[in-house]
């Protein structure tokens, strides 16, 4: 059976991640994968719930994250190492990466405890923790960022914080990567959208995952 594939896509809101995503997971399943599509915080009927309740709902940093990592946990039992078991390629916008960038730098919280938290919650059987086998990082400025999400919704209690909230969480992925370069493709998400598309599918063609007349023809919708 054709192994499974858990691929991660983390940056600020506005960095276009979503929009790839779909493209991306079209790419795929032209080359006959079965898809996963999935999110955190959420993805499951409780970590929808406990969602929620991070993005609405007034809390210090601690509860905030440990509802994430309660809501990551419950992901991966239910959806992310079932999907892997089954071959999937599993595409998940953000994982343990945003905690660390959002909470860990954006708050400022506890990296410690962060890394704790990772390890009682993403630990397999085999001793190893479960982490992407890529993580595509759209890296984008938080003033550019900001400029495409002017009036596009009402924000929710992360977007609505100021500028320099976000240069911390920018700075938050950017020391993930550093600790973790094979794991990440840093993607320009300030240029054209098929400029940034090209970036993307060619992370995976080189690693041999996807064809590279798939990728071209995929494209961002």
């Amino acid at each position: 059976m054709t192994r499974g594939l858990f691929i991660s896509f983390e940056g600020i809101d506005g960095a276009g991640k979503s929009t790839h995503i779909e493209g991306l997971a079209s790419a795929f399943r032209a080359q006959g994968r079965a898809v996963t599509l999935t999110r955190e915080p959420g993805g499951t009927p409780l970590a929808e719930k406990l969602r929620g309740l991070v993005l609405n709902d007034a809390m210090d940093a601690l509860t905030e994250a440990l509802l994430i990592f309660a809501a990551r946990r419950d992901h991966l039992q239910q959806v992310i190492e079932p999907a892997l078991a089954r071959g999937d390629v599993v595409l998940c916008d953000r994982f343990t990466d945003a905690t660390f960038a959002y909470q860990g730098g954006g708050r400022g919280f506890d990296l410690a405890i962060l890394g704790q938290l990772e390890q009682w919650v993403q630990a397999r059987a085999d001793g190893t923790l479960r982490q992407p086998d890529l993580t595509v990082w759209f890296d984008l400025a938080p003033e550019v960022a900001a400029q495409r999400l002017a009036d596009a919704r009402v924000p929710d209690r992360f977007e609505a914080q100021p500028v320099e909230f976000f240069r911390c969480v920018v700075q938050g992925y950017a020391s993930r990567a550093a600790a973790a370069p094979g794991r990440f493709a840093r993607i320009d998400a300030a240029q054209e959208r098929h400029k940034v598309w090209q970036q993307l599918t060619s992370a995976f063609v080189r690693r041999g995952w996807l064809a590279i007349m798939v990728a071209a023809n995929g494209g961002p919708p």
